[in-house]
């Protein structure tokens, strides 16, 4: 039997190991985009420090996010990574206090500058790889708890630690794609529908020009007046969750249902509501409360459960009520935000500073998603950030200089040997950022 090892010695003398070998993949991806000269081109940020390079600085707060380094203090730990920063380009990593004053030190219209940056890159990344015709926008908010005194927090909604104070983030996510097509970061005792007018201005107008078509998903919280004339002024082909209003309850029982499926029954008709201009295309659906049902979530009446939506969708009844389901598929994207993108951890007591955070951790997610869309295999597309960290990013690899030529060592596997050419492969067939 053979014996443990008592004579192992531990050395500190390798300076060449890391355990993110496979972040060279996805910068790489960013090297063909020339993505630093696009920061450059577009970013302006005047500071007494240079020893970081503006690109640098995004970059440095950027590369932490995808490598599940989620707080600042954490990403200390690539300081004394020499091999990341060289794979990286980044001649050192700033120290966490460098990067908080980063935040807290821009000028107001900085994050106006970042906004319209991550606005121009979706007008790219859309359309890759192939052309598209067609968005589907689905909106939400989510609430992100805080615990300190942040500036613009407040108590509101949150179920998970009611009478603490909170953000309340609004979030849109493009359906097809799942990149983050706009946000903006809230009081967390703001209405649900608070913003919501000017972020689907804000969404209408980064959308590419070719784009023929534009559909809207949004639940019960957003089906004000002012959200759905916004809509209709666009225009724009939507299906909102209908408020229960007592003018809708009191019209709910007087309706003619047609059959749906074994479960469920239908009908559609015109209402409106008391502050409206006009009357709505309004579809309902209805199903007996069983005996052994716990709790309801949906609408009850007399004996029946309601689902209803308002749209203007060229659709039948029954097309409706599965375009609207298509938005369930938001839920693990908020999930992935807020536990993979690090959306939770809240960098600075300043709101300003928070919400310029909150537009870096959009680049992050869409620069993921576009990595994702375009140069790995189809069977990684679909793999949230946790795993693929596990996958690729977090690869172990150790860099070597044989015949002083920089060489990074990564296991013996025929599967990453494999993977590296097929990603390398459509990394380099990718083409710069246009201006």
């Amino acid at each position: 039997m053979r014996r443990s090892p008592r004579n192992v010695e531990i050395a500190f003398s390798h300076g060449g190991l890391t355990h993110y070998g496979g972040i060279l993949y996805f910068n790489e991806f960013t090297r063909v985009l020339q993505l630093r000269r696009f920061l450059t081109r577009h970013l302006h940020y005047p500071r007494r420090n240079h020893r970081y390079v503006l690109s640098q600085m995004i970059m440095a707060l950027v590369y932490p996010v995808i490598l599940g380094l989620d707080r600042l203090e954490t990403a200390s730990l690539l300081r004394s990574n020499g091999t990341f920063q060289y794979l990286t380009g980044l001649p050192s990593y700033p120290d966490p206090q460098s990067l908080r004053r980063f935040l807290l030190q821009a000028a107001p219209d900085f994050r106006e500058q970042l906004h319209r940056l991550n606005d121009q890159l979706l007008q790219q990344f859309i359309h890759w790889p192939d052309h598209r015709s067609r968005l589907i926008l689905d909106l939400d908010s989510t609430v992100v708890t805080v615990f300190g005194r942040q500036e613009g927090a407040a108590v509101g909604y949150n179920p998970r630690y009611r009478g603490k104070r909170s953000y309340d983030p609004l979030l849109c996510l493009e359906a097809n794609s799942s990149f983050l097509w706009d946000t903006e970061l809230r009081r967390g005792d703001a209405g649900t529908w608070a913003g919501s007018v000017e972020l689907l201005a804000s969404c209408f107008l980064s959308s590419p020009s070719d784009i023929r078509e534009l559909r809207v998903r949004a639940d019960a919280g957003f089906g004000y007046g002012p959200v759905l004339e916004m809509l209709e002024a666009r225009p724009a082909q939507y299906a909102v969750v209908a408020r229960m209003t007592p003018s809708l309850k009191r019209a709910l029982g007087g309706l003619r249902y047609e059959r749906f499926n074994r479960r469920w029954e239908i009908t559609e008709f015109e209402h409106r509501a008391h502050d409206w201009p006009k009357a709505r295309r309004c579809i309902v659906a209805r199903r007996l409360i069983e005996e052994s049902e716990p709790e309801p979530t949906l609408f009850t009446l007399e004996r029946y459960l309601y689902r209803a939506w308002f749209t203007n969708l060229p659709l039948t009844p029954a097309g409706v009520w599965h375009f609207y389901d298509g938005r369930a598929g938001m839920e693990p994207r908020i999930r992935e935000l807020r536990e993979d993108f690090a959306l939770r951890k809240i960098p600075t007591r300043a709101f300003a500073a928070n919400a310029l955070y909150l537009e870096v951790v959009r680049l992050a997610y869409n620069l993921v998603i576009a990595f994702q869309r375009t140069c790995l295999p189809e069977d990684w597309q679909s793999l949230t950030l946790s795993k693929l960290r596990h996958k690729l990013f977090w690869l172990p690899g150790e860099l070597t200089r044989p015949d002083n030529r920089p060489t990074l060592r990564l296991a013996n596997s025929p599967i990453i040997r494999a993977s590296t050419e097929k990603i390398l492969h459509r990394v380099h067939k990718l083409k710069p950022l246009e201006d």
